[in-house]
């Protein structure tokens, strides 16, 4: 199985060296196992793209010194657009491993939860998402403060009343889908170019009938962030109007063809 991990960077000069050092060290090490090295019916190889956003520090500079660094392995990109939406969107398109998905590059979510996600994909067919959440109650959230656990969850709440989610977190920070129908869905979502991108993502593969796994994760807050909290909740909310509008024009039968 292939798998390409895209790791979306904006000014991350403090946290860029560590993750891909990290998460590089992590896979080579599981594929030193028997069941991922070839040995069993089917070999890991895996590959990163680094997706700068414009960034104004020397974050490109690290990432092109890392890509020399891992030659095969990372692959460093840049595009002008800001925002997770876009460097998820272009990552995918590019794609061309069998599995493809995103973590934040400060590796908030336990590396674990990578190697349980590439047995699912390698052991379920079936399986076209994975989707991390942090409010299962086998989930596990390390140093998170009360204010943000009442905004996430928040936000939860109104996406399954408002838009009918089924599965228990949408912005974890952790996705990976099956690279054939992660074309799909980028190819019928919207042009938000930021995190909500992710959340349209997720209800449209719901909505068309892609088995999702939620999967339960260890997940460690960061406050060192360049996310605007309140302004990203304000543009949840009238990205979540809007799709709701959307959602029941293309669900009135008159507009059916």
């Amino acid at each position: 199985m292939t798998l390409e991990l895209l790791f979306p960077v904006y000014n991350e000069h403090n946290r860029l060296k560590n993750g891909i050092e990290g998460a590089a060290a992590y896979l080579e090490e599981l594929c030193r196992k028997e069941e991922f090295s070839g040995a069993g019916k089917e070999a890991l190889l895996w590959h990163f793209t680094i997706v700068d956003n414009g960034s104004t520090d020397d974050t490109p500079d690290i990432g092109r010194a890392l890509e020399a660094s891992f030659p095969g392995k990372v692959k460093f990109e840049s595009i002008p657009e800001k925002g997770l939406g876009a460097a998820f969107r272009h990552g995918v398109r590019q794609a061309d491993a069998d599995v493809v998905g995103y973590m934040d590059i400060d590796l908030s979510t336990d590396l674990e939860a990578l190697e349980r996600t590439i047995r699912v994909f390698m052991n379920e067919p079936d399986t076209d998402y994975v989707n991390g959440t942090r409010f299962s109650k086998q989930s596990r959230t390390i140093g998170r403060k009360w204010y943000r656990k009442i905004t996430s969850a928040g936000l939860v709440f109104i996406l399954h009343s408002a838009l009918d989610m089924k599965v228990t977190d949408a912005l974890c920070g952790f996705t990976f889908i099956r690279t054939d129908k992660a074309k799909q869905l980028v190819e019928c979502c919207g042009d938000d170019n930021g995190w909500f991108y992710m959340v349209e993502l997720l209800l449209r593969a719901e909505r068309s009938g892609m088995r999702i796994l939620d999967l339960p994760v260890t997940f460690t807050e960061n406050y060192d962030t360049t996310v605007n909290v309140p302004g990203t909740i304000r543009n949840y909310l009238v990205r979540i109007r809007k799709l709701r509008k959307e959602f029941k024009k293309e669900d009135d039968p008159k507009n059916r063809s």
